[in-house]
């Protein structure tokens, strides 16, 4: 019986064999080579780079004042603790760590939030807030809605995210280039004429990649606008505490919305704050009304989640879990948290002063007004390209900088550097 199957089988294999051998194949010499990632490809290019003081100011990762890739003493203490546990590795649930998914929820909300003490707070862990966005955009997309609104500009991976899902991305005006300033009376111009019901996306602090972010009472107008429209509000939280050192202060906005009523959705991610870049560590949650409301949206969450990836990874909730269920670990990561941005701050008033010393004549004030990890530099793209070239200082081509790579050591070099291409 198998016969026959395999005889015409055979003029299959043949044609599939002469593709081979004349350099490409039935299935794939057909595929376009996609385009290199933006910072991806400037990592790339700093590593090929030989000489001496080159700067890397492109990627969103910390490092410390010897331009190191640097592990909080906490977490390093959490994960001696687990090792010592002796424990066992089999899948999480498709929500994830309970848990530590508990524990996410009263980092940005608070212990004393009205919704999570109602326990009407749907929520799972994600993979990282990568993971959170993308999940949240399906889950969107499967209920009615066609698009979404993202602050222009907005971290690059947003736009592929949210198109990925199946949403149509829409802009709101957030920044002023001419003045390096929030763009404020446009954007609340733009959130005003967004219709009803749609969801709109907010930076919860450390807008990547300005840096600029509202004002408490410019938040609180924002709150009340979206409120009257009935806009579904979306917070993305990647870097709380990180951005001022104050853990609660940059969940200030997201509390403020709490208190005024909004359910609100939001993600959260513990790579920059905890330093977890490669693991994969965040949290997604939808403030409902009731617990009917609560079991359904955490219904349709795992249903989105179920054949996307399963369940996530489990090492680096284990690790965030250890640390927020210990009070001692915890005012530790508090300290070093503020550390880092600490650090950060301190340069980006190096960097200003430096500029200034040397006798640039533009006013560089906004690199001190922002905040978090990066400073939107107004350098231009040309500007850019001769900081690469001629100075060997790598940043991405609207000139943002990770304020995380400049230290001690090279900050001057770069004020000088960024003085000469900006004379």
């Amino acid at each position: 019986a198998r016969t026959p199957a395999t005889a015409s089988f055979r003029p299959a294999a043949a044609a599939a064999g002469r593709c081979f051998s004349s350099g490409g194949s039935i299935h794939w010499s057909e595929i376009p080579m996609g385009p290199p990632d933006a910072i991806i490809g400037l990592t790339e290019a700093y590593k090929e780079d030989m000489f001496e003081h080159k700067v890397n100011v492109g990627v969103g990762a910390y490092r410390s004042d010897e331009g190191a890739p640097y592990v909080l003493p906490c977490v390093r203490e959490a994960e001696s603790i687990l090792m010592g546990q002796n424990l066992e590795h089999e899948y999480s649930g498709i929500a994830g760590d309970p848990d530590f998914v508990k524990l996410s929820l009263e980092f940005v909300y608070g212990t004393d939030s009205k919704p999570l003490i109602e326990k009407r707070v749907a929520a799972v862990q994600t993979l990282s807030g990568t993971g959170g966005l993308r999940v949240f955009g399906e889950f969107l997309a499967r209920h009615g809605h066609k698009h979404i609104y993202l602050p222009n500009p907005t971290w690059g991976n947003h736009i592929p995210i949210f198109q990925n899902a199946g949403l149509e991305v829409r802009k709101y005006r957030y920044y002023d280039t001419e003045n390096s300033d929030l763009d404020y009376d446009n954007m609340i111009s733009d959130i005003k004429d967004v219709p009803e019901g749609s969801c709109v996306l907010f930076h919860a602090c450390a807008h990547n990649p300005t840096g600029m972010d509202p004002t408490m009472e410019q938040w609180a107008e924002l709150s009340q606008i979206t409120k009257d429209r009935k806009i579904m509000v979306f917070f993305d939280c990647a870097y709380q505490g990180f951005a001022s050192g104050n853990a609660p202060q940059d969940a200030g906005a997201i509390r403020m919305f709490i208190e005024e009523g909004h359910n609100l959705a939001l993600v959260q991610s513990f790579s920059k704050n905890f330093g977890l870049y490669g693991q994969r560590v965040g949290a997604l949650s939808v403030v409902t009304a009731n617990d009917a409301e609560k079991a359904a949206v955490e219904s349709q969450l795992k249903i989105t989640i179920r054949p996307m990836y399963s369940n996530p990874p489990r090492h680096g909730a284990r690790i965030v879990k250890t640390v927020l269920s210990d009070p001692r670990l915890t005012n530790d990561f508090i300290d070093q948290c503020k550390g880092m941005a600490d650090r950060i701050n301190d340069m980006r008033i190096k960097l200003r002063g430096t500029l200034e010393e040397v006798g640039s004549t533009h006013s560089w004030e906004h690199i001190t007004k922002q905040i978090g990890m990066f400073a939107y530099s107004g350098l231009q793209k040309d500007q850019v390209l001769a900081l690469r070239d001629n100075h060997h200082i790598y940043c991405t081509l609207d000139g943002r900088i990770s304020m995380a790579g400049v230290t001690s050591k090279n900050v001057e070099y770069m004020a000088n550097a960024i003085h000469e291409v900006s004379k």
